[in-house]
């Protein structure tokens, strides 16, 4: 807490010299503004934040290939230049890259070797772009406060140690406010490696922590407009309001309506734009005050053209060549090539960032007060062969002009190129634009799978089946295109062929649930329900949330007859489904698979929860509008009632069953069930007439039927009726109505 971010030292410096050397010249007022007043507050400030996000998050959704090429496009203009900034900053000359060595050396030498390894060792980027992302955040919110206290000072303000601290810790919490949407519960995205906060426990984390920054905010902003007043401090206010539309409205959002904070949307989409922009508004300013030398003007010296120029190239020089060589060289995944790179070059671009920008030494002094230092002795004392390389290649000779141009336009070529593959890549619609896309980098997973759904779509199954193939090479960790190659050749019933995907898939990824369970249904399809089992079990031991383990487990154990074990799965499945609604099956697998758990709890000899799961059947039918599954419940229900004397509940389950029987015209089904209940009346000492008249309503029923040893039983069970009540049962032939009636009202 005593100590700020480190990219909030620079502003902080520069906003107490700025004062100090107010102080010495009274006589000259302290400048407000950094630029102008328009693009300070619009980019500086943020004040373009509200119209940006409302823009995007309301038409993302409808147009995402837009906006994903949008955001690929300006990340040539905004966000990587932004990275070759802090990169120019720490190498351009000898000085600053001796001075900083254990970061300009020694920290991007480590950088380096992580990134190759993590090109053999997959298993890694999912480490490095949950640090990328969780730490994205905590850099916005570090150079949010660095503005907005220089803008404060700059105003006129002098807060104290006290203030300081006061709005720093209010950062603090704004930030932990997005942690904590970051990583509570389970993470939707195989990358982000989520902490899995309890969200009952975070909920309460996060109102504590936004009453914290309201609280805390509230001091700090008093005390300065105390100070300065709050026309003076509308710079301040404008980015102290942008940053609230930063951290706390998608927190307060999250309490409130329960959405969940987009990770990696959050991190690299519209904001990340913003602040990039935000961020070469200020360097592009400590740029210009470095290149005017020795307090001379301004203007001097100062390029911008070349000097974004620089930024430009640099920044595609950064991003763009390594994920391709990656893909062409080595023939690793490009996608995944690029998200390793993203996510290390921001990695390496925070923690850079963080050491040069603590200014503190006279030569930066001088930069931000315009004062004369001997820059020039410094520089030399810091020489040796980096500084001589490096003096060469920025030089005037005619060979070191000829490479800077070639490397220049080799690179805007290069980035151009990758523009174009990108905006192909994203024509899911069109053939030959995926496929064109595809032959200029052919090893992208992500693109030879869209690239495959596209051959199978226009009826090319063979190209279809090549793709996924070569996707799967591409990048063997990746389960989308596996499934899909998985599903292709099921459904084309090669077998044999899916079961050696699953076994080699298998030997890379032990342990992936959905694997196990297609691995076991393939195992029961050739023949072997015990490592059918086996690998189901193995599925849950990998993801106890695997619902559809627990139903292949019941379902087996079922059809062997150990009825106890199904049930039980049978209720882990259920109880599963019912907390994840978008797992839920079709509403006739759903009630079907009630009613199998009923009939398993009546085997095991557990009567009244299989009453109870055979009332569920009825209800979910019944909501459902599945009138022929509910009479089925509700005759299993009548059995089970009667076996267990409940004479008037089996009643009326009975005749429930047949007003649904009769209510949809199902012939077959009511010639079953009238059967049934006659011989149900008959059990229970009700009068032989009724039951009698049942069976002469199921064998009239029943004549279309094509189960004719149903029929046959009918039959057989209205002649044994017959010979009991002699000439009764003539009476009863020539009307039966009455008995019908009277067997539909009996009561015990």
């Amino acid at each position: 807490m005593g100590t700020y971010p480190a990219e909030a030292n620079l502003w902080i410096e520069h906003s107490d010299l700025s004062m100090h050397k107010s102080q010495r010249n009274p006589e000259r007022p302290s400048i407000a503004w950094i630029h102008n007043p328009w693009l300070d507050l619009v980019v500086g400030c943020g004040a373009w934040s509200a119209p940006l996000l409302v823009i995007t998050y309301a038409s993302i959704a409808s147009h995402t290939r837009a906006w994903a090429m949008a955001f690929y496009a300006l990340a040539l203009v905004f966000n990587y230049p932004h990275y070759m900034a802090t990169i120019y900053r720490a190498y351009h000359n000898a000085e600053d890259f001796e001075k900083y060595r254990i970061f300009t050396l020694h920290t991007t030498a480590l950088i380096l070797l992580t990134l190759l390894l993590s090109h053999f060792w997959i298993g890694l980027l999912p480490w490095i772009f949950t640090i990328y992302i969780t730490w994205s955040p905590w850099h916005y919110s570090a150079q949010n406060y660095g503005l907005f206290m220089m803008f404060a000072r700059r105003a006129g303000a002098n807060p104290d140690k006290a203030t300081r601290q006061t709005l720093y810790s209010a950062f603090i919490a704004s930030y932990l406010l997005l942690f904590l949407g970051f990583h509570t519960g389970r993470s939707n995205d195989p990358l982000f490696l989520s902490l899995g906060i309890p969200l009952r426990v975070s909920r309460w984390e996060q109102m504590v922590l936004a009453a914290g920054f309201i609280a805390l905010s509230a001091f700090g902003l008093l005390n300065l407009l105390r100070q300065a007043g709050w026309r003076k401090l509308i710079p301040s206010l404008t980015l102290f309001s942008s940053h609230c539309l930063w951290f706390l409205v998608p927190a307060a959002l999250s309490l409130w309506k329960r959405l969940e904070v987009p990770q990696t949307r959050y991190s690299t989409g519209v904001l990340a734009v913003m602040h990039s922009a935000q961020y070469l508004w200020i360097t592009s300013y400590y740029a210009r005050r470095e290149a005017s030398g020795d307090g001379g003007n301004l203007e001097r010296s100062w390029r911008p053209l070349a000097y974004f120029g620089v930024l430009i190239v640099g920044g595609i020089a950064l991003f763009v060549p390594g994920p391709w060589l990656a893909s062409r060289v080595l023939h690793q995944d490009f996608s995944s090539s690029f998200l390793i790179f993203t996510s290390l070059i921001n990695i390496h671009h925070f923690i850079l960032d963080g050491a040069i920008w603590k200014l503190r030494d006279g030569r930066i002094s001088a930069l931000l007060l315009n004062s004369r230092y001997r820059v020039a002795s410094a520089a030399a004392s810091a020489g040796g062969g980096f500084a001589k390389a490096w003096k060469w290649t920025t030089g005037d000779s005619g060979l070191a002009v000829k490479i800077r141009i070639i490397a220049a336009v080799l690179l805007l070529l290069w980035g151009t190129m990758d523009q174009a593959r990108h905006y192909l890549a994203l024509q899911t619609d069109k053939l030959k634009d995926l496929q064109r896309a595809a032959s200029l980098n052919s090893f992208d997973s992500q693109l030879q799978a869209r690239l495959a759904r596209k051959e199978l779509e226009v009826g090319n199954p063979q190209e279809a089946e090549a793709a996924w193939r070569r996707s799967i090479v591409a990048n063997p960790a990746d389960p989308a295109p596996r499934q899909a190659l998985l599903k292709f050749l099921v459904e084309q019933k090669r077998f044999d062929e899916a079961f050696t995907l699953t076994e080699a898939s298998l030997k890379l990824a032990p342990k992936d649930s959905n694997l196990l369970v297609d691995h076991g249904l393939l195992e029961l399809q050739r023949g072997h329900p015990d490592q059918a089992l086996a690998d189901w079990e193995r599925a849950l031991r990998a993801d106890s949330s695997k619902s559809a383990a627990h139903l292949y487990l019941a379902h087996e154990l079922d059809r062997e007859g150990k009825a106890q074990d199904a049930v039980a799965h049978y209720r882990s499945y259920l109880e599963r489904v019912a907390r994840r609604p978008q797992d839920r099956p079709a509403p006739d697998l759903m009630v079907g698979i009630v009613l199998r758990m009923a009939a398993c709890q009546a085997q095991a000899s557990q009567p009244q929860a299989a009453v109870k799961s055979y009332e569920m059947a009825e209800k979910l039918a019944h909501q459902m509008g599945m009138a022929k599954l509910e009479g089925v419940a509700d005759v299993n229900r009548a059995q089970l009632e009667g076996k267990a004397g409940n004479t008037n509940e089996a009643l009326q389950a009975y005749r429930a069953a047949l007003a649904l029987d009769d209510a949809i015209g199902d012939k077959a089904a009511s010639a079953v069930d009238w059967f049934a209940y006659g011989h149900f009346l008959d059990q229970s000492g009700f009068p032989p007439r009724m039951a009698y008249a049942c069976m002469l309503k199921s064998e009239s029923m029943g004549q279309s039927l094509s189960d004719k040893e149903t029929l046959a039983s009918i039959v057989e069970a209205r002649q044994k009726f017959e010979k009991r009540l002699g000439r009764e049962a003539a009476e009863i032939r020539r009307n039966p109505d009455p008995a019908l009636q009277d067997s539909l009202r009996a009561q015990h």
